[in-house]
């Protein structure tokens, strides 16, 4: 399933009017947390839709080595290599839809919520086909509707629907440590590939 809005062109002249309202500035306080409990600096990290990539900056600093950045804006993408010019960063324009490499984690953070809800099962697919066996995806879902999109909200309920098809929930809570202006209407989510 594809969406109208969902290719270079949309997402590039954003980037290009600065038309981010998602953009907080930083990298989410909840990834934050979960990045420090990672202990294994060599894992494959894939940050799909990466915006302005602060999570990327977070897991260098903390001496992370593989990470790879996927974004279908060719003007972000032209940004971060130029942000990112002398760091050891995979920076990749294109679909995540088409992207075929394998990781042990992916991060996500607004990527979904940025996908028209009719895409959401193909995202659960593309998932188990980039994650390898044993592999996790954790990150923040909107806990929470709006009139129209993109951003694209939805429910704990719809997402357990959504997800446990195919992947072991291994967490959907409500955030703790969400910024003021999203406190109360994120989950954080971490969820394995169990298909060996």
């Amino acid at each position: 399933m594809t969406s109208s809005y969902y290719n270079n062109q949309f997402w590039s002249e954003k980037y290009k009017a600065r038309q981010t309202q998602w953009n907080i500035g930083y990298p989410s306080p909840s990834l934050a947390a979960y990045i420090d409990q990672l202990e294994q600096k060599d894992l494959r990290i894939l940050i799909p839709g990466c915006g302005y990539a602060y999570e990327a900056e977070y897991l260098l600093q903390r001496g992370f080595t593989h990470i790879t950045l996927l974004d279908i804006s060719a003007e972000l993408v032209s940004q971060l290599r130029q942000k990112f010019k002398d760091q050891s960063v995979q920076i990749i324009q294109g679909d995540f839809f088409q992207h075929a490499e394998q990781y042990d984690l992916i991060l996500e953070q607004t990527f979904f919520s940025s996908l028209d809800p009719s895409q959401r099962k193909d995202y659960v697919d593309r998932l188990l086909n980039l994650l390898v066996p044993g592999g996790t995806m954790a990150g923040v879902l909107f806990n929470k509707t709006f009139e129209a999109g993109p951003p694209f909200g939805g429910s704990r309920k719809e997402y357990q629907e959504l997800f446990e098809l195919k992947l072991f929930i291994k967490t959907m809570e409500l955030c703790y440590n969400s910024i003021e202006e999203r406190r109360g209407s994120e989950l954080f989510v971490i969820l394995k590939n169990i298909n060996w």
